[in-house]
């Protein structure tokens, strides 16, 4: 059986200014990470979406050397959290 080399959409260390998203989005499509922060400039000055999308990027791709993503870990943290009427703890699953 062959290993898949398969790439991944990650926010990178390498090259990071703010969060690393510019710099995962354009080494995941093998393009300069400038590029692309150029792109979200100009969608910023042009309604503001390039603030939303980085926003969006932030959240949802997860950094690079770990597999769950920023909104994936607060989900899972409440999902542990979580307490029943009485404040009693659900037992885990």
């Amino acid at each position: 059986m062959s290993e898949y080399n398969v790439k991944k959409l990650r926010r990178t260390h390498n090259g990071r200014i703010v969060a690393g998203v510019c710099s995962g989005i354009g080494e995941y499509l093998g393009v300069d990470a400038n590029l692309v922060r150029i792109a979200l400039a100009i969608a910023t000055l042009f309604g503001g979406v390039g603030i939303g999308a980085y926003a969006i990027g932030w959240l949802l791709m997860p950094e690079e050397g770990k597999e769950t993503s920023v909104v994936q870990d607060l989900i899972s943290k409440q999902q542990q959290s979580r307490t029943d009427w009485s404040g009693e703890q659900k037992p885990q699953q």
